[in-house]
């Protein structure tokens, strides 16, 4: 009987090419938009659930308030991780973890930047990520031991054994290799090429081990007996403890299991993370598969009178509704699994554009049981939704009328099948809506004013004898006309490094918790920057000395702060005055979704970046060279290199240009697998009424007037679903708006567009088949009457 199943599944699928085809590739696209989707998801679900100590360990966050909202972040002070390890038996083990930074790297006649992290011992006992050699309870445990990756061993000193041997950092101090790690998967938060020893930061007196300047990432494992919420309530005044009530920050430790997909928090409670796009992911994915489920159920049932026939004599002879319902299922499974396979195909091949896409090395684990056993499953459900209806739609015919001549159909105004029409085009014209918001937004966000001027703005960090030497190499930049002017900060403009919530000025009120971006800058920056100089004068440390305690503020701090005339007004910051001598308008320095906040640019001597703004007048690879030539002079053992300020800038979308581009190609894959659907049944249509057509023009009928006839009733219900996406998108897409300070208004037009966009769409493919129907010769046509 199976075999005698599968004969007849094969004959009905080869009889109905076309519809198998229309079917074979709409489920084949939906099902690769699902595996893709699931390897992305299970990517996302993976994010530091490989260490062996998982359930055990925990990321140190501080919570506080600010002008009554609550605020939790996880950056730290030093000194927390010693002391939580020393004061409370809870805690074996702990390790401080500074953010990676790029180091100069020599053996040899090879120097290559890598980026480093420093770390206490623990850290490799801790954390899962095996040493391919060395010892992970010695490899840290002296102040000028180093960690390599296997990458980075391999770059440096080839094919030869790296342990013993010595790297010199930063052209200043030598590193012995004390161990090997294997290189890091694409699926943690860390990210670094070596590890360095904390004690070698103690050891120079670089450890800024104080209360108040949370800089670190701090990490905890707990005993496999402590409970977390009972740690915490110990924890918790940890800081006020130790600061002898200077600092008021709360500590709260925070499980490995929920960093990536739960750990961004609003006003104290999480707000999301990773598990957002998670469930994007797994959105989409479902959706894009209903469609073409739909589109088999729709194509299947529009068949019905020819496969009606076949039913009523099986039943006549004796079938049961049981052996129909199982037959019909299994030519859904057929078809599934032929679809399945290309789906595969399909996956492999777009693979490697999703990995570019989201910066991944997502594979296909063909060797993964656990895969394979997903797959099934995927086959199973996509076969049964697909199957499922026009099984027992068919199944339950009645065979006296069907072998009559007398179909049963659904009478109303909204057959089933009509139903699933509306509802495929729903969710296609909502896809098309939301691409068009998040492009909306990008396009919005990026013609923003930022505030500055970005054009020939570039930067250079401070690596060897450029602070040493930045007095010369300033008056070589400006004396040879390659720049225009120049600066020295704590950090590029492109990049919020620092903030802080302790600034004091007169009429402040007691209590209040303001927190204000701040930078250091030695003068000109307001020239160099290209910001807007709204009142007073640019710092100048050259002409006037006193600017070291000078500060400039931007007009949302001098709003804050409520001051009529900030110029001269004096601001407290850790124990120093300084004096307001200029109000600069705001410009975007963080996130450009977000609203500016109040700004401090203080005068104070802690530099990291060499700003300069390349000469107009030259060529830039001209101005380029030049400069490149002043560096080498001046700072030898450092490769020059340099970073343009509109570049950076375009980094900043990094998190939403991809959300962008995913919506435009699941939109646009809903947009084919709908018209393939339409397609099919206008088809059929075509088909079926095609004596009707050569009546119709036998009595004067124009072509035009039989291709209003087949579009009017599929461009109803492409209509109906365009009232009922609108209403369902708008609030979809507000809500998603709402996550952005600074966003695009939702514009009727919007939704016009892609509801005009749809009804094109549909029009183009129903009117393809009905002009071939009405062209049809009427005597073709009707010559079997």
């Amino acid at each position: 009987m199976l075999r005698n199943y599968f004969l007849v599944s094969l004959r009905t699928l080869w009889r109905n090419r076309t519809q198998s085809f229309i079917n074979v590739l709409g489920l084949a696209l939906g099902m690769a938009c699902a595996l893709l989707m699931g390897l992305n998801i299970a990517d996302e679900l993976s994010f530091d659930q490989f260490h062996a100590k998982g359930p055990q360990l925990y990321k140190a966050f501080n919570r506080n308030t600010f002008e009554g909202n609550v605020h939790c972040w996880p950056t730290t002070p030093s000194p927390l991780a010693p002391a939580l390890k020393a004061e409370f038996p809870e805690i074996v083990e702990s390790t401080r973890v500074l953010w990676a930074q790029p180091h100069l790297a020599n053996y040899g006649t090879t120097r290559i930047n890598l980026q480093g992290s420093f770390v206490d011992p623990g850290f490799l006992t801790m954390f899962s990520f095996p040493l391919v050699q060395g010892n992970v309870k010695t490899a840290l445990g002296s102040p000028n031991s180093i960690v390599l990756t296997q990458t980075a061993a391999a770059s440096l000193f080839g094919t030869a054994d790296p342990i013993g041997k010595v790297v010199r950092l930063d052209n200043k101090d030598s590193f012995v290799v004390s161990g090997v790690l294997k290189d890091l998967p694409k699926n943690t938060e860390f990210d670094f090429e070596l590890l360095l020893p904390w004690t070698y930061l103690t050891k120079t007196g670089d450890d800024a081990a104080y209360w108040g300047n949370n800089y670190v990432r701090t990490f905890v494992e707990l005993t496999p007996t402590a409970t977390l919420a009972a740690v915490n309530a110990k924890v918790r005044d940890i800081t006020k403890r130790n600061s002898k009530g200077t600092e008021d920050n709360e500590v709260f430790l925070y499980p490995a299991e929920r960093w990536h997909l739960y750990g961004r928090f609003e006003n104290g409670a999480e707000s999301g993370g990773g598990i957002v796009y998670v469930r994007l992911a797994g959105y989409i994915a479902g959706f894009i598969l209903l469609l073409a489920c739909i589109n088999f159920m729709n194509l299947s049932t529009a068949r019905s009178e020819k496969r009606g026939r076949e039913v009523g004599i099986r039943k006549v002879v004796g079938a049961g509704r049981g052996s129909l319902v199982g037959q019909f299922l299994g030519e859904s499974m057929l078809l599934t699994l032929l679809s399945f396979m290309l789906a595969l195909l399909i996956t492999q091949l777009a693979l490697p554009a999703l990995n570019t896409l989201a910066e991944k090395r997502l594979f296909v684990p063909y060797a993964s049981g656990f895969f394979w056993l997903a797959c099934l499953a995927l086959v199973l459900l996509t076969g049964l939704l697909a199957g499922s209806y026009p099984a027992f739609f068919l199944s339950a015919m009645q065979p006296l009328r069907v072998l009559k001549g007398r179909l049963a159909t659904v009478r109303g105004k909204l057959a089933p099948r009509q139903a699933l029409v509306v509802f495929q085009f729903l969710i296609t014209v909502a896809l098309l809506v939301c691409t068009l918001v998040v492009k909306r937004q990008m396009a919005h966000t990026q013609a923003r004013d930022m505030g500055y001027d970005r054009n020939q703005l570039v930067f250079s960090r401070f690596t060897g004898d450029i602070e040493k030497n930045y007095a010369v190499i300033r008056g070589e930049l400006l004396g040879q006309g390659i720049a225009t002017a120049v600066c020295k900060t704590n950090n590029p403009i492109t990049e919020s490094y620092s903030n802080t919530w302790g600034l004091e000025w007169t009429g402040k009120q007691p209590g209040s918790k303001i927190t204000f971006d701040q930078m250091t800058c030695a003068g000109d920056f307001v020239k160099t920057m290209g910001v807007k100089l709204l009142s007073g004068r640019d710092m100048d440390q050259l002409n006037y000395p006193n600017d070291t305690l000078a500060c400039l503020v931007n007009a949302t701090a001098a709003k804050v702060m409520g001051f009529k005339d900030p110029v001269g007004q004096i601001i407290k910051n850790e124990g120093k005055d300084f004096r307001i001598v200029g109000v600069f308008s705001d410009f975007i320095w963080g996130s450009p979704f977000d609203k500016v906040p109040p700004m401090f640019v203080k005068g104070e001597n802690w530099f990291g970046t060499l700003n300069y703004r390349l000469n107009p007048a030259l060529p830039t690879e001209v101005a380029l060279k030049k400069a490149g030539k002043i560096f080498a002079q001046y700072n030898p053992a450092f490769p020059f290199e340099v970073s343009f300020v509109d570049q950076e800038y375009k980094r900043k979308f990094d998190q939403i240009r991809p959300i962008s581009t995913l919506a435009s190609v699941f939109a646009g894959l809903a947009v084919v697998i709908a018209c393939l659907g339409l397609f099919g049944l206008a088809t059929y249509m075509a088909e079926q009424r095609t004596k009707e057509i050569g009546v119709r023009k036998v009595l004067g009928a124009s072509v035009a007037g039989v291709v209003a006839l087949l579009s009017k009733d599929f461009l109803k219900l492409v209509v109906v679903a365009i009232l009922l996406a609108i209403p369902l998108s708008w609030w979809g897409m507000n809500q998603w708006l709402d996550n952005y300070e600074y966003r695009a208004p939702l514009n009727w037009w919007i939704f016009a567009g892609a509801g005009l966009l749809a009804v094109a769409v549909a029009l183009l493919t129903v009117s393809y088949q009905s002009l071939r129907a009405a062209l049809i010769n009427p005597v073709e046509a009707l010559k079997g009457e």
